[in-house]
């Protein structure tokens, strides 16, 4: 069994050990069925942010459609794999501190996978601020929440499962909730509480 230091997620040095060991039960290594129909169905390319894009495997999708994208991680060790896995794209990638990160333009799409519940649960207001931050008027944020209204299950992690009323609640005061079904697709780990939305930030 793989053995890791103590210490908290929202540390890049915490992500550094899981992907040097190669440990990444999170990981789905491809692009999830239900971005590709995202994307399919969105002709227009919009300016789109990966947070914690880990190995960024759908960072090839966005950018094979003419999408301006960049994908950023705090992990060093997340950017090199990312990198080393889209070789064609590896200037997309940029090893960066989501809270501080500051974008050249405003961003249209901020992509949500497994970053929201990769953070203890404390971070989630700041998430949402940042997020607010960063998209421009009308910007989106689209993606997979792991949902489970199990409130003990939520203090595991990571992934760090949500409440859906603790979600409305950092969510509806900025955002109006466009699509929301169950994921396709889901990993082990996410099995049953993977959820598929998009939110529309509110002029």
């Amino acid at each position: 069994m793989t053995s890791f230091t103590r210490q908290p997620a929202d540390l890049a040095a915490f992500w550094d050990e899981r992907f040097e060991a190669q440990f990444m039960p999170w990981d789905q290594a491809g692009v999830p069925p239900d971005l590709l129909g995202f994307v399919a169905t969105n002709t227009a390319p919009l300016t789109t942010l990966i947070p914690g894009c880990g190995a960024a495997y759908e960072l090839a999708l966005f950018a094979e459609q003419a999408w301006p994208v960049t994908a950023i991680d705090f992990s060093n060790a997340a950017v090199i794999l990312a990198k080393k896995l889209n070789p064609a794209w590896a200037h997309l990638v940029q090893e960066a501190d989501f809270f501080s990160y500051q974008p050249a333009k405003p961003i249209q799409l901020i992509y949500e996978r497994a970053f929201f519940c990769a953070l203890p649960p404390e971070k989630r207001p700041e998430i949402v601020a940042q997020w607010l931050n960063l998209l421009a008027f009308g910007g989106l944020i689209a993606g997979f929440f792991f949902i489970n209204d199990d409130a003990a299950a939520g203090k595991r992690g990571p992934p760090f499962s949500v409440v859906m009323a603790e979600l409305r609640s950092l969510m509806e005061p900025h955002f109006d909730l466009l699509e929301h079904r169950p994921a396709s697709g889901s990993i082990a780990v996410f099995q049953g509480n993977e959820h598929w939305m998009v939110w529309r930030k509110r002029a």
